[in-house]
């Protein structure tokens, strides 16, 4: 009897202690953890350098009025293999969309602090196309993917934003599917909505061709990303999503994540905003080079995925009105 009571008691003991430290834990956290975001940019990193006229030039505000119909973000960090057949087919696709002056694009490729030729394979086709098609938005250190759209969108002139990876996995004439469902969600230009490109359909195929550990992971992570986070959306990590600027502008501004998981946190952030969000299928294919290593990368968005649901529970992470 004595020896079982004094099991309960160590167990109140431990109960209690673990309780004191994580209100502790709390305070600290939403004391010294900056509510809303730094979004900064290097002084270089404020204007875009154009080949053909040989100067630079300032990048426009998000908070600016829009002058072209479509942004397209492209983050690209050492793609120097894949990025020439992604911009030929994006590029290619948008070229033949013209009809008169109707409709005006842009292509920003924000290269996250390359070191290999990303930077030069990219001012090909500013000189191709101009850079009032084509810019080069060149970051002087690596920011992450979720830093480097962040700082691409925060650039763009486009009532539409869509960023797309630099790997050109999924077909990127989906772009029409994704305009299609945005028209139906939004009521004009300046209404708010985001349409997420999805491979949710492909999920049975992929699950037949990866080993039972990545199953594992993979089933893991997206019932942790419904657990913590996002409950909307079946695919949140497609980088194909598409956004009016109105959404681009409330979304960007209170993002904190900049590596794998921001896809999560901005889906988040639209949830708690009640912005009008859409899932639409596109085709996906895997391509080789992949930055995700396996283990580690699952690990570390799983991570985030907690710091997420837990800054923004205690009120360490805020949204910005």
């Amino acid at each position: 009897m004595t020896f079982s009571t004094s099991l309960l008691d160590i167990l109140l003991y431990v109960i209690f202690l673990t309780c004191i430290l994580f209100v502790l834990l709390c305070i600290v956290v939403k004391k010294y953890v900056q509510p809303y975001p730094d979004i900064y940019k290097t002084k270089k990193e404020e204007s875009f350098y154009d080949p053909v006229v040989k100067k630079t030039q300032k990048f426009p505000s998000l908070n600016d009025s829009f002058s072209v119909h479509l942004s397209v973000v492209v983050p690209a960090y050492n793609e120097a293999k894949r990025l020439k057949p992604m911009l030929d087919e994006c590029l290619n696709y948008l070229e033949n969309q013209k009809s008169g002056d109707s409709f005006k694009y842009e292509v920003i490729i924000v290269s996250d602090g390359s070191t290999d030729k990303t930077v030069s394979i990219a001012m090909q086709y500013c000189e191709k196309y101009g850079t009032d098609k084509v810019r080069v938005l060149e970051l002087e250190k690596n920011r992450g993917k979720g830093g480097a759209v962040c700082l691409g969108v925060q650039s763009s002139r486009g009532a539409l934003i869509l960023f797309a990876d630099a790997d050109g996995a999924t077909k990127f004439e989906d772009i029409s599917k994704l305009e299609l469902a945005m028209k139906l969600l939004i009521k004009s230009s300046n209404s708010d909505g985001i349409i997420c490109g999805s491979r949710a359909h492909l999920e049975k195929e992929a699950i037949a061709n990866r080993s039972f550990f990545r199953n594992i992971l993979m089933h893991g992570f997206h019932f942790l990303v419904w657990l913590t986070a996002v409950r909307t959306i079946k695919d949140t990590q497609c980088g194909f999503k598409m956004f009016t600027r109105r959404t681009a502008n409330k979304c960007f501004q209170s993002l904190h994540v900049q590596r794998w998981a921001f896809d999560v946190e901005l889906l988040y952030i639209a949830e708690k905003l009640e912005i009008p969000t859409s899932e639409v299928s596109v085709r996906w294919t895997e391509i080789e080079g992949s930055k995700l290593v396996p283990v580690l990368s699952w690990l570390q968005m799983g991570r985030d995925l907690c710091l997420i649901w837990f800054k923004y529970k205690i009120g360490a992470w805020k949204l910005k009105n």
